[in-house]
């Protein structure tokens, strides 16, 4: 995450995440959330695997960060499994 940016774990669930701190993008290398692409990620929101981001403007979406807690708190239980 760029260094302005409060770590994923300090934010409030009610805040929201774009798809550049979620995953790793080739034009802003560096660390991600999740371990897959944007195109993957793209696919998830789409068949319902991955929750659905709120569109804040006409050219901003971004994920509330209580969504994605939720969804790796669940990878998790289930990786375990």
């Amino acid at each position: 995450m760029p260094a302005n940016t409060p770590a994923f774990d300090q934010l409030p669930d009610s805040a929201f995440i774009r798809q550049s701190q979620l995953v790793t993008d080739s034009k802003r290398p560096g660390p991600a959330l999740l371990p897959f692409s944007a195109n993957t990620l793209w696919r998830k929101v789409k068949s319902g695997q991955f929750p659905s981001p709120a569109k804040l403007s006409e050219r901003v979406t971004a994920w509330r960060v209580g969504d994605v807690r939720r969804w790796l708190a669940q990878q998790a239980i289930g990786g375990a499994a």
